[in-house]
């Protein structure tokens, strides 16, 4: 008969080590998720019901922390900032997608061009907001090109002053910066795209643009649900450009810099506590909404499973099929 292991004896042993590991692998992750983002999470949302400082006593208010988030103009009211960047996300898909389209395909130059749009996104947050700060001051670099091109300096706006533009230019930043990160992205999908497909395409005599629609758009669409999402979420929540620029001056004072300035000027931590709160049901509410819309959008493409990819293997046979009937004839 053998002998039952002692425990020491199992921990020692080849299926107690692998165990061992296994275990520290899960717990330590899930340890470090706790501690610095569910723990702290939890502590703020237990702050949202106080009315409290850094320092000090704390006031049990309930919900009026939550009430005021939506009465106060300098709170709600930012949100619709959002708007601005929003819409900015739209271009800045929509111009990523069109890039990504072309340089997928062989273009001279193009390992170049990528790495030229890509850029951008590596540089940190803080330097992009000091280079365009100086770029759009009056009479530097962007009004120094303008005159080139033969407009007149006094006819030109305030960049970051005019309230009528000036939410667009801080927008344009974040276009800029993030162009080139949603464009790798698309690259990466559409190359993933088997390429008979178009040669199947070209022989019933699609063109550019119904080989886009019918085969690049359903082929991608996760990629562009994700890209989308990501692009509205962090619309939501824009926070460096306007606070290193302009510092929230001249009515481009955005949500999170609102948020920054009643936590940590006005010390009003229980209400910041609440318009992070508020803000997270927001993103949340938005981004099923935007699943929603693209399961919508998308409800007539192929499904990625093996009988989508039987479909399209049919179809590439009978183009095939064609043009030899037609190199017969």
């Amino acid at each position: 008969m053998k002998r039952k292991r002692t425990f020491k004896e199992w921990i020692k042993s080849r299926d107690g080590q692998q165990v061992l590991v296994m275990f520290a692998f899960m717990v330590i992750p899930l340890l470090l998720l706790f501690v610095f983002t569910y723990l702290p999470f939890g502590k703020m949302f237990s702050f949202s019901f106080y009315n409290m400082k850094y320092v000090g006593a704390r006031k049990f208010v309930g919900l009026k922390n939550y009430i005021k988030v939506f009465q106060r103009d300098d709170c709600f009211g930012a949100l619709k900032l959002s708007l601005y960047y929003m819409l900015g996300s739209v271009v800045q898909l929509a111009i990523a997608l069109y890039l990504a389209t072309i340089l997928s395909f062989k273009v001279k130059g193009g390992a170049l061009f990528k790495g030229f749009m890509f850029f951008p996104f590596l540089i940190n947050g803080i330097a992009i907001g000091f280079i365009f700060k100086f770029f759009y001051t009056r009479g530097f670099v962007f009004d120094t090109v303008l005159t080139w091109c033969g407009f007149n300096l006094e006819n030109l706006p305030y960049w970051l002053k005019d309230q009528r533009i000036n939410n667009y230019s801080l927008v344009a930043t974040s276009v800029w910066r993030y162009f080139g990160q949603n464009m790798v992205l698309f690259i990466g999908a559409i190359m993933s795209v088997d390429s008979e497909l178009y040669e199947a395409a070209m022989l019933d005599g699609a063109n550019r643009f119904q080989q886009f629609r019918y085969i690049i758009m359903p082929s991608i669409k996760t990629i562009i649900t994700l890209n989308v999402i990501l692009s509205i979420t962090g619309s939501l929540s824009a926070f460096e450009p306007p606070f290193v620029i302009t510092d929230g001056a001249n009515g481009t004072g955005t949500y999170f810099i609102v948020m920054h300035q009643i936590a940590h000027t006005q010390q009003k931590v229980g209400l910041a506590s609440a318009m992070a709160i508020v803000l997270l049901v927001i993103i949340f509410v938005v981004t099923i909404l935007q699943k929603l819309f693209f399961k919508y959008v998308f409800r007539n493409a192929e499904d990625e499973d093996p009988r989508a990819a039987k479909r399209r293997q049919k179809a590439i046979e009978r183009s095939i099929r064609r043009q030899g009937r037609k190199e017969i004839c």
